[in-house]
Order: C-alpha cells, then structure tokens, then sequence
C-alpha cells in the first residue's frame, strides 16, 4: 500500500510540473472591494431571495462542486489529487463568504489556470506538429457526457482522454466536409484564441466564476454581474440593436441558443432554433468563419452584432454533432415587427364551411415612450388585439384561436389587460414575494370584449407573460388550451447595484387564480399536441436548481363555462384526427428520430462506421418526409441532395421575403394550428347555443 501511495504521488508530481502556468503569468488576487462586495450578497440571498438557503456547511459542499463543474464540467483539466486536496476544504466556504474571504476560491482558480494554461500548450504542440497523424480506422468510442464520470488520477490519464478528445473534433469538421488540413487549421485556432484569453483574464472574470457558483445554489435567474459584463452585456437581454434578435447563453464551451425575440431578424430567417450551439461566426456572405468554441459570451456577442442590413453566418452544431451554416441579414427589432397579426382558417365541419379567426401574438409588448408621452394612438399588445378581435368578429367568425407559440413573455401589465379583453372583472396573476405575502393587484377590470368561444395555443417557448395568459384563461374555464406544456418561467427578479458590479436575484413567484404556480411545471394544456422540441433540453425543468412548482390559497374567481363533461368527446374527435395525419405522424417521427440520436452516451471515432451512421440518419430524415409527401399526394424526393436542394431554397425564399409587410399571417401547411381550429369548432358545437355567449360568472367558495 505505502508502495503504491509514493509511485501515485510520484506520477502527480510530474504532472502537475507538465501542466505548469508559464511563470510570467501573475496569480490573480481578489481584491478588498471584492470581498465587501461578497460579504453584502451573502447578506441579500439570505435576506431576499424567494429560496431560503441556509449559508451552511451543506450550502458549501454544493457550492464546491458546482463551483468544480462549471470550471472542469467535462472533467478533463483538473486530476484527482487536486479534487481530493479542494475536497478538504469543502466545509469552509460558507464562512468564507460570510467573512468576505476569497483566498482560497481563487487559489482554485489558479489551480484551474495551471491545468488549463499546461493543457492547451500541449495540444497546441500536438497540432503545430505535422508529423502527428490522427487515426480514425480505430472502434473506439468517446463518451458524451463526462459530468459523473471520474477525475483522472494520473496525467497518463488525462492524456488519453485529451487525444480522444481532439480525434472527435477533428473527425466532427471532417464529417461536416472540411479538409483535413483546415480541421487541424480551426483547432489549432481555436486553442491558441483560448491560450490567449486565459493570460488576459483579470481577478473580476475569476470573481464573477467564483461567486456565480454561489449564486446558482439558489435557483438558475440569480447572477452576479461584474461590471464589464453590466455594462457590455446583459446575460438576459436580446441582440436587439442591429443583431439578429436571440437570447444566448454560455453552456461549458459553447454558445447556446436560449429564445429568438418575436420579429427579430433569426426568429423571420426560421432555421436558427433553442438549444442550438454556434461554434463560428462569420462576417458577410463569403468571410472567413471564425471559430468561437470557448469564447466568452460577451466576445460571441460582439461578433455577432454589426450594421444593420449587413450578413452574418452562424456556423451552429447539430444534434448529431454535425454543422450547418445559416446566414442572417442584421436588422434591429421593431415593435411593428412584433405586432399581433390576424388571419382566418376555413375548417370544414362535416361539409359547412366553419370560420376561424386567428390571432398570432409574439410578445407581449408596449410602447411605453409613446404612453407616458400621452399619444393616443400608442401601440401595444392589448389596443392591437383589441382592433383584431372586433374585425374578426365583424367578419364573423364561429370562434378565436390566440396562438402565443414561442411568445416568451414582455409586458406583465400586457399580459393583465389582454386576459381583460375575455374575462369581466376579476384577479389574473397572483405574486407571491420572499417573505410570504401575496399581492393580487393585477385584475380585470373591464366586461370582456370578446364573448365567443376560443383557444389557445402554447408550445414549448411560450413563457412568462404568456403563462399568466394562458393559465388565467385555462383557470376560468374561459376557453380550452392547446398544444405542448409551456416553458414553465415562474419567477421575478431584481437587479440590484452592488459596491462592485449588479445582482440579479429572484424574490418573487407568480401563481394563477387557482393558486398553482406557474414555475418549473408551466401551464398544461388541456389537448396535448406532439412536442417538436426535447423538455429536457428547453424549459425551466432543464435548469439545474430551478425552483418548484407549489400553490398557495386560491384567489376568488368566476368560472365560465364547465368543459368537463366535453372534454373526453373533444379529446376523443381530437386524437382520431391525428392518428393519420400525414404532418402530425411525420412530426412524431422525426421527434422520435432526434430523439434518439440525443439519446447517445458515447460516439465512434473511427471515421467509417461515423459515415455510416450519418448515412443512415440521413436516409431516415429523408424517409420521414418522403412519407409524409407520398400521403400528401406530393412528389417525392429522388435523394437525399434533392431534399437539401429543396431546404436551401426555402431558406433562399425566406430571405427574399425578409422584411415584407404583410399584414396577414402564414397559416399554411400549419398543422397544429389547423387542429387547433378544428378543436374550436368542435368545442363551439358542443356548448349549447345559450352558453355561447359569456356566462354570469360562477363564483365558487373556497
């Protein structure tokens, strides 16, 4: 045993002396400013944040290892030894933050530098050397997913893994059709641009890592910002001025897709989507694409930001770990590109001609310059709904269908008067704060515009202010929800200015009239239709330390009609249309099929059988929607290249027509919300024709 303690030992020794910092590299310090600022956030988590945590010695072992993962979340830098070393340490933290002791959390970061800093240096080596071949004829596999498996204990170790590693990326470049030469090329790039940043970081990058860590124990919306980041960029914010209108966020080493903004120049070009991660950014429609894998947020944002009507590419990895190029022409987002449009579907019911007025809301937005200024004529979701509803009603319409399809939110006060426009008086969101009291001042106000029957459409993006729409819909029985559940975004935070830098911390909850929140578990419909993205990848429920769903007392409120009775026949109609719908089957499998590529722990390096698989992921893509155009009674595709061919000149089709002002909005080939329009008729069928019109309210005791 003493035997094998010193050789282990010996092996540790020499490769931390490997993996050494260059010694011009200064250690960062925290500074004094740091550690007052600490001091007074430990203070507002335990005194304003909705979770009460208790600074303890449980909270300082989960904050050591998130604090671990979000430096080595793949477990590749740090080696055993120096886990079992920080590990002694784990009981220490919460009395270190309290006193504003930052010494041996940035002695960690340090550790991470050496590690890091030692590690790119040899790769970069591997690289530079021409001579080093890479060998993909091997069956080995590379797992996925490092996060649970074990530090490496020896630098042996670390090594294998490293190789395996650079093997995938460059096998990943091959397979999406670079030369191999260009692969080694973008690598070695890619890791001299990391090499690079490490020696420029300054003690606020390793502050804002460290106290993040703490941060996050307490639910995924509460961050620290230092003050390069408040002033450069807000982590929550949009790219609205003249970018392409997305939401981003940093996962390990790429940059991830969170939302598009409703009207923004992404959300118009349609194929950039959630959860997609960009690896490279291009200027104009032939620069050179830049690799941005390990990039700060902030430095991805600037690349991607530009002069309006200028192009960028976004280079963005697939699922199967493929790449794609997608250009989109910068533009800022105008509210009138937000604004609720309308449209009308024919549904037919057993040979008459039913009408479906649809209204497609993407925000919910407000032109507060204009309403404070007191222009009559200001925009907002409510006036623009309002003018909808009453021309579709002229038009006369058997029933409205409101579609807030990857609608992620905007206006609370929006949210409030557009459920006004359905409902006579009454509560629409309660707020619940930290210390437990609950506020119900944002009512109806109004008799309702609208009495006839309706529907809304959610999916997976539909968050926040959508939420409290659909939810006080759903609670008054006012009309039927449709779709997937939705996102789930419950909560609402504070910014708040620290002695150095801003914290945004989540105080508050949102629950519906009946009392349930509208957190992690969102709003679900009452008929489900399939989902098109993966809930473990999107969603407040994907966040790692979200906060859950609960009730609290319901608040007083009407209920208009009893859909109880008619739901099983409604569901029933519902499920017997789907069954053989050549776009809901062809949805369905293509999920399935994404589904289960995703799925994968570990993938090949050996670069036949990768092809092979590739092959047949695309020959099963291409049989999918050959079924679907065989049932349609279209022509199918020859091959896999006519389908591409066929892809690039719909994404050709929807730059041409970017920025086109069409009033009406594109209903065809939308089969969710074609079945959402039969749903309607066969719920405006259903109710009897006396309790088509909105119902006395039916107050219920609680």
């Amino acid at each position: 045993m003493i035997k094998q303690l010193f050789v282990t030992g010996c092996l540790l020794g020499l490769s931390i002396q490997a993996l050494a910092i260059p010694t011009t590299a200064p250690t960062i310090e925290p500074t004094k400013m740091q550690s007052v600022t600490t001091r007074k956030l430990v203070e507002m988590l335990s005194s304003r944040h909705y979770r009460n945590l208790v600074v303890d010695d449980a909270l300082s072992e989960a904050f050591l290892d998130k604090y671990l993962s979000s430096l080595d979340p793949a477990r590749m830098f740090f080696l055993a030894a120096d886990i079992a070393e920080f590990t002694k340490h784990k009981h220490q933290f919460d009395n270190d933050f309290k006193s504003g002791d930052l010494a041996y959390g940035f002695s960690i970061y340090d550790r991470y530098r050496q590690r890091l800093t030692g590690r790119l240096e040899s790769v970069i080596r591997i690289l530079e050397d021409k001579k080093h071949l890479f060998d993909f004829t091997k069956d080995e596999m590379v797992e996925l997913d490092r996060e649970e498996s074990p530090w490496p204990k020896t630098l042996a170790e670390a090594d294998e893994l490293w190789d395996k590693r650079l093997r995938l990326s460059i096998l990943n470049q091959k397979l999406s059709g670079k030369e191999p030469e260009k692969a080694r090329e973008t690598l070695l790039k890619r890791y001299q641009n990391q090499l690079k940043r490490i020696a420029q970081q300054t003690g606020a990058d390793v502050y804002e890592s460290l106290i993040n860590s703490l941060t996050l124990l307490y639910d995924p919306h509460t961050n620290y910002f230092s003050p390069r980041t408040s002033e450069n960029f807000n982590i929550n914010m949009s790219l609205s001025l003249e970018g392409i209108g997305a939401v981003l966020q940093s996962e390990d080493e790429h940059t991830k897709i969170v939302r598009l903004v409703a009207g923004g120049p992404a959300h118009k070009q349609g194929q950039l989507k959630p959860a997609d991660k960009i690896v490279g950014v291009g200027q104009g429609e032939k620069g050179e694409i830049t690799d941005v894998i390990g990039w700060r947020l902030d430095e991805v944002v600037d690349k991607i930001r530009g002069k309006k009507g200028s192009i960028v590419r976004l280079e963005v990895l697939d699922e199967d770990d493929t790449t794609r190029v997608i250009a989109i022409k910068r533009d800022q987002v105008k509210l009138e590109d937000q604004a609720a449009q309308k449209a009308i579907l024919e549904i037919d019911d057993n040979g008459v001609k039913r009408k479906v007025g649809v209204i497609d809301i993407p925000a919910f937005y407000i032109d507060f310059k204009a309403a404070r200024a007191g222009d009559p004529n200001y925009r907002s979701t409510t006036r623009d709904v309002a003018r909808l509803v009453t021309e579709l009603k002229n038009e006369g319409v058997n029933g409205i269908v409101l579609d807030l399809r990857s609608n992620g939110g905007g206006s609370l006060q929006e949210a409030t008067q557009l459920t006004d426009l359905f409902i006579n008086q009454g509560p629409v969101v309660q707020i619940r704060s930290s210390d437990g009291r609950v506020a119900r001042d944002h009512r109806a106000y109004s008799s309702a515009l609208y009495s006839g029957p309706m529907a809304v459409l959610i999916n997976r993006l539909s968050a926040s202010a959508s939420e409290i729409f659909a939810g006080a819909i759903q609670d008054y029985q006012r009309g039927l929800v449709v779709g997937t559940p939705s996102f789930g975004k419950g909560t609402v935070q504070l910014l708040t200015r620290m002695p150095e830098g801003e914290l945004k911390l989540t105080e508050s909850k949102f629950y519906r009239v009946s009392g349930e929140s509208t957190q992690h578990r969102g709003v679900v419909p009452d008929i489900t239709m399939p989902a098109i993205v993966n809930h473990d990848e999107v969603g407040e429920s994907a966040y790692e330390n979200a906060l859950p769903w609960d009730t609290i007392h319901a608040a007083a409120h009407a209920r208009y009609f009893d859909f109880s009775k008619i739901m099983p026949t409604l569901t029933k109609n519902h499920e017997a249309r789907i069954k053989d719908n050549p776009d809901f089957i062809f949805i369905k499998e293509q999920f399935a099929l994404s589904s289960k590529n995703a799925e994968r722990t570990h993938v090949s390096l050996n670069k036949k059988t990768r092809e092979a698989e590739k092959a047949d992921m695309e020959a099963q893509a291409l049989a999918i929607e050959n079924k679907r155009r065989i049932a349609k009674k279209e022509k199918p595709f020859a091959n896999i290249q006519a389908y591409k061919d066929d892809q690039e000149n719909k994404e050709e089709e929807r730059n041409a027509n970017y920025g086109s002002k069409d009033s009406q909005i594109d209903i065809k080939d939308d089969a969710m919300l074609t079945e959402t329009g039969y749903i309607l008729v066969d719920l405006a069928n259903a109710l009897s024709s006396d309790m088509v019109a909105l119902q006395a309210p039916l107050h219920k005791k609680r």
